[in-house]
């Protein structure tokens, strides 16, 4: 069985940093073809924050670029997300899954709050 498990979220002042961990198992990340992390805040969709292929590549979304990183250990099976210069506006809870396709049905997530 698959499963994904989001930690490392919590209550911030803007300005301030997170990192998420993304720690899988019933599957190697290596394996799969892309990993992302998204965030769903209250009363929206959720949204891509950041992608990872297994070759590394990255892509962000237009609001965390040049904020945000997400990488990827294959040896401990995890992916992260470091967060910088946190805003109000990146509230939400945070998740991991396969990407563009799930490997996987949508976890707890963690919450992140940040607060002004």
């Amino acid at each position: 069985q698959v499963q994904l498990v989001e930690s490392g979220g919590g209550l911030v002042q803007a300005g301030g940093s997170l990192r998420l961990s993304c720690a899988a198992s019933g599957i190697r990340i290596s394996s799969i073809n892309a990993m992302g992390w998204y965030r769903q805040a209250p009363g929206k969709q959720r949204e891509l924050v950041a992608g990872i292929t297994s070759e590394g590549r990255t892509n962000y979304a237009d609001s965390v670029k040049g904020r945000f990183t997400i990488s990827r250990d294959n040896a401990k099976n995890t992916v992260y997300l470091q967060m910088n210069s946190l805003k109000p506006d990146d509230t939400a809870v945070y998740d991991c899954n396969g990407y563009p396709v799930r490997v996987t049905s949508w976890g707890q997530g963690t919450q992140v709050t940040v607060s002004s």
